[in-house]
């Protein structure tokens, strides 16, 4: 396992704070009025704020696998697990000594096609409940107040039954789960990396009061929490601008409540000053098109700013806050976590660490990013262009599906035929 020197003046400790489907354009910092965002603004107030950071692999799980391996997903395969031969960060940080924790309420994590992201962890939490999550069997019977009864069709309807109150959801539990872990188990006498995988504010857009009617207070009928995947939807009438209003109002609630639940991370920091020792980074795996372009969701259309374009705050102990207006990407997350334990990855990457921009040495670490879906355009970005190529039809068919989620590459399996 090779290993290198920290770099001078590096910190002791890494926190990642991931936050699903963050839209740059919804956040303060960068800003934006929409919605309130205080402690992500809190938090970019002392941290270095990346101008032209872009996602790399979409849509989730491409982007952790960009994020834990340090090598762009979407060249390879469409979505999947971290392979048996490959080598997530967790690996060399913990033969270096670092405590590694995960705690998450992201349900892919857990599914056929999201194998091997938690085990190599020193320890994880997993908050059941979102999303696609088979949490539940049946809605809790003794809630008088409980959304649905009978057999729900999606398994969130089932979990939604025994949230009670703001704290039942999983992202505040999340949340709470890991400034219980900063404040109680994170070592004294050990370096730690922390990744917090925070399913919000990913759909459904639910949440409870006063957070669902704080952007659309005159929404009288039920809340719209599942927005459609499509282009053109006003156009096409798929929602009337009255839904549209009240998915997008929604989602920001949806993000101004786990801003608060945040918050609770941020206060352990300040209270055992880990300001200090630790490098707190705010990220994201994507952004979610909410109307722009009259685009919902994430189907299959060319990476606009919206989704492509996302934001990265950096806390650097030593640091003052500042704006920095280099080229980064996902990737770059895992060369950087990497150079600060001094430890270095044995498979080819493409990241490059961001400790070079941090501390000064360096304005740029690289000219160009890569950014694309599997079998879609692949999109090259730099500070001021983008170069979109769509994909040849005659690289069809580039792989079979294997099981739900990944894939077998056709012409390393000749006898395989396609259905």
């Amino acid at each position: 396992m090779a290993e290198l020197a920290p770099p001078t003046g590096a910190p002791a400790n890494v926190v990642v704070l991931l936050l699903d489907s963050l839209n740059r354009h919804m956040v303060g910092a960068y800003g934006s009025t929409e919605f309130d965002t205080p402690n992500l603004d809190r938090l970019a107030a002392r941290s270095l704020r990346f101008q032209h950071h872009f996602a790399g692999s979409l849509p989730c799980m491409p982007a952790r696998h960009d994020i834990l391996c340090g090598a762009l997903d979407f060249l390879w395969r469409p979505w999947g697990s971290i392979e048996l031969w490959e080598e997530p960060v967790t690996v060399p940080l913990r033969a270096a000594g670092v405590v590694t924790k995960l705690v998450t309420d992201h349900p892919h994590l857990f599914e056929v096609g999201g194998e091997n992201y938690h085990t190599d962890f020193t320890g994880w939490d997993y908050e059941r409940g979102h999303e696609s999550d088979p949490w539940r069997t049946r809605p809790d019977p003794s809630w008088v107040g409980a959304p649905s009864f009978g057999r729900p069709s999606m398994p969130y309807e089932t979990s939604r039954g025994w949230f009670r109150g703001e704290d039942d959801f999983p992202g505040p539990r999340t949340m709470a789960a890991a400034a219980r872990w900063l404040e109680e188990e994170a070592p004294d006498d050990a370096p730690f990396f922390l990744f917090v995988d925070e399913f919000d504010p990913h759909e459904p857009f639910d949440t409870p009061e006063p957070f669902a009617s704080m952007y659309d207070p005159e929404w009288e009928g039920p809340h719209l929490i599942w927005p459609p995947y499509a282009k053109a939807v006003l156009e096409r009438g798929v929602l009337t601008p009255e839904q549209a209003r009240q998915i997008r109002a929604n989602y920001g609630a949806k993000l101004t409540m786990i801003d608060a639940w945040l918050g609770r991370v941020l206060d352990v920091l300040d209270r055992r000053g880990l300001w200090e020792s630790t490098a707190v980074v705010l990220c994201t795996d994507h952004g979610h098109y909410l109307g722009e372009r009259d685009i919902w969701g994430k189907p299959g259309v060319p990476l606009y700013e919206p989704m492509v374009h996302i934001p990265l705050f950096v806390a650097w102990p030593g640091q003052e806050p500042r704006d920095v207006n280099a080229l980064t990407t996902s990737v770059d997350l895992h060369a950087t976590i990497l150079d600060v334990f001094g430890s270095a990855a044995e498979h080819r990457t493409h990241g490059t660490s961001l400790v070079p921009l941090i501390d000064g040495g360096a304005t740029d670490v690289r000219d160009h990013v890569l950014a694309g879906v599997w079998g879609r355009e692949v999109h090259l970005v730099t500070k001021d262009r983008k170069y979109c190529r769509a994909p040849s039809g005659a690289n069809e068919p580039l792989s079979v599906w294997s099981n739900r989620w990944s894939t077998m590459p056709v012409v390393g399996y000749p006898q395989l035929k396609m259905p």
